[in-house]
């Protein structure tokens, strides 16, 4: 059973993988692509490209997540409590995905833990929960929306004198290494996550120790199915980000990706604290469009992609408990 189990766990582990990438696809190639810096499909692969690449990049996350949140304990109850946690955060993302709202993977994939941890009467370590990943995570949009905001104010007044056409072929083609960096900075975030999942499985069952280094399958793995369902893509969420939310020219495309991946890479590799892509390029968008003029930016959307953070917590920890409690109930 136990055996069967981890490689159920390891799978769905993958599944929700595939899930973010495509759920966050938009995160790296929406701007580039309501631009027509990059065409739809030459962004996608890029992204996807980024994003496999992005698992080899580092560790630490990957080793905070498998260890710093949630103890679910030994053997197969310990990995029903992390397949709980799996399938929580990959039903809220699929139901997100379906209804076209940026929410985040990393917010629907902590809430998952703590909600199963919960259930199953586990340890769940709440101070590091709010120091390490909540703050952060709140933080993280607020610093997108600001920093877009005073670098595109910048770009302005720097680029008052060109042409409006010479600014946007220069930054249509700037945007393809601001976009792939951005695709970069979400695998480094993005893989890391599932790795530490993976490792607190393996943990779990005694095949790695907590300290040990991460097997290169379960980089590849990781990077692969996230790549993969970037390849796939959201387009029901490009839109919402790419055109939906805000006047996006390519100088505000840029702005928003550069900021926004700074945040990821300095989170991931400075921090090693998970932030969430999807919140952080959504505010930047948000912020950089808010310069052009205040009736630029769908604040109806706005609101309803808020809402769905703030759904986000509560909606996959629930989920995530209900499952739990019922796989519990069956082993």
């Amino acid at each position: 059973m136990e055996s069967f189990l981890l490689v159920l766990v390891v799978a769905v582990a993958l599944g929700f993988a595939f899930t973010n990438g495509a759920h966050d696809a938009a995160n790296a190639v929406a701007t580039s692509i309501s631009t027509r810096a990059l065409t739809p499909g030459i962004a996608l692969l890029l992204a996807a490209v980024c994003n496999t690449a992005g698992a080899f990049l580092g560790e630490g996350l990957a080793a905070f997540i498998g260890s710093g949140i949630v103890d679910p304990g030994r053997g197969s109850s310990g990995l029903v409590v992390i397949l709980g946690a799996l399938l929580g955060a990959t039903a809220w993302n699929l139901l997100t995905w379906h209804r076209g709202l940026p929410t985040s993977s990393s917010h629907a994939l902590i809430a998952g833990l703590a909600g199963s941890g919960l259930v199953a009467g586990t340890t769940v370590r709440w101070d590091v929960i709010l120091t390490s990943i909540v703050l952060p995570m709140v933080a993280s949009p607020v610093f997108g929306f600001v920093a877009a905001g005073l670098l595109m104010l910048a770009l302005l007044r720097v680029l008052a004198p060109v042409p409006a056409g010479v600014v946007n072929r220069r930054f249509r083609v700037a945007q393809v290494v601001s976009g792939a960096a951005m695709a970069l900075g979400h695998g480094l975030q993005a893989t890391q996550k599932t790795m530490g999942v993976v490792i607190l499985a393996l943990v779990a069952v005694g095949s790695l120790e907590g300290s040990g280094r991460i097997p290169l399958w379960v980089k590849l793995s990781a990077g692969l199915a996230l790549g993969f369902g970037t390849w796939v893509g959201g387009r029901r969420i490009i839109r919402t980000l790419g055109q939906r939310l805000a006047g996006t020219d390519p100088a505000r495309g840029f702005a928003a990706e550069v900021v926004s991946a700074t945040a990821l890479y300095v989170a991931a590799l400075g921090l090693n604290t998970p932030i969430s892509s999807t919140h952080t390029i959504t505010a930047a968008v948000v912020g950089a469009g808010a310069t052009r003029r205040r009736s630029a930016v769908r604040w109806d959307v706005v609101r309803a992609v808020v809402l769905g953070w703030v759904l986000t917590v509560p909606g996959a920890g629930l989920v995530a408990a209900g499952t739990t409690a019922l796989l519990l109930h069956l082993v």
